[in-house]
């Protein structure tokens, strides 16, 4: 069934709970059609049972299973012709230190938090691309927090893999053609009242960081007096995403974010400025420089 033309057709992973559950319902609320993925569909029966197949569509998904993503996307495209934009929003955290973490624990997360959104990432860019017409489409990339900004001890593994999907990202909207009028968006966000800290995986501390033993107990009680309105945030994400000119990184709102942001510029500016010496040194050592 083809969607009018004024309305939206959204994919989003990771659809039931925080962010995703909240994108899918925002998506709805504003008449726009929702395919909402996510591991066990009936978690939504909620929701579904209050909207008809015409307006959302609920699919399981695995992204860790890459068939299952491009089933996804190709029901979607049978069911309503196009998709127009992807919330790539699967995944959850690992808390622990580096020794601490099992290695087969950290691959399954980034199994989740950064293949899986590349593969959606790259059955997006190709429906976008070659399926819609005209071609066009937003995809947005939810890094899941500030770890994807700055690095957290004890959330190692974590940080790595957000921070890697921010400069995926990144590199992606670089590569598109202007002519396919697709934009990237990978979204930073600070922390919002969501069940994610929830279903963070908690290793059990290793007995040489016992220097971190209260930063691990006081992780979750110092994020909960800042946590903001997750129904606000993805309400400023849709809103971004119909700009036309989207900005390719974006720290999503909450003093906590911006100031992580700030303060990761500072520090970095600080060491490229001290490494601006030991750069002229080395370019004046270089053959046919002028001494």
């Amino acid at each position: 069934m083809a969607p009018s033309t004024s309305s939206k057709v959204w994919l989003i992973t990771g659809s039931s709970t925080g962010f995703g559950r909240a994108m899918t319902e925002l998506v709805l609320s504003k008449g726009d059609i929702a395919v909402a993925t996510l591991r066990t569909p009936s978690v939504i029966d909620d929701l579904a049972s209050r909207y008809g197949k015409d307006r959302l569509l609920v699919l399981k998904l695995d992204v860790t299973k890459p068939q299952e993503i491009t089933d996804a996307f190709a029901t979607a495209v049978k069911h309503f012709g196009r998709i127009d934009a992807v919330f790539n929003n699967a995944g959850y955290g690992v808390f622990g230190e580096t020794e601490a973490v099992p290695e087969d624990v950290a691959r399954q997360m980034f199994e989740v938090d950064f293949w899986g959104a590349i593969h959606v990432s790259k059955e997006a860019i190709r429906v976008f691309r070659e399926v819609n017409k005209p071609a066009g489409g937003r995809l947005l990339n939810n890094a899941s927090s500030a770890g994807g900004i700055d690095n957290f001890p004890g959330l190692t593994y974590y940080c790595a893999a957000k921070s890697a999907l921010v400069a995926f990202s990144e590199a992606l909207s670089r590569e598109v053609s202007p002519e396919w009028n697709i934009k990237v968006i990978a979204i930073s966000p600070g922390a919002f009242r969501t069940p994610s800290l929830s279903h963070i995986v908690n290793v059990p501390p290793h007995p040489a960081y016992e220097h971190l033993s209260k930063a691990r107990a006081g992780f979750v009680d110092a994020l909960v007096p800042t946590q903001l309105d997750t129904e606000k945030g993805v309400d400023v994400l849709y809103r971004i995403a119909a700009l036309p000119e989207p900005p390719v990184f974006f720290p999503l709102i909450g003093v906590d974010a911006i100031e992580t942001v700030k303060a990761k510029w500072a520090e970095r500016t600080k060491a490229t400025e001290t490494a601006a010496l030991w750069s002229q040194e080395l370019s004046l050592a270089a053959p046919g420089s002028k001494a």
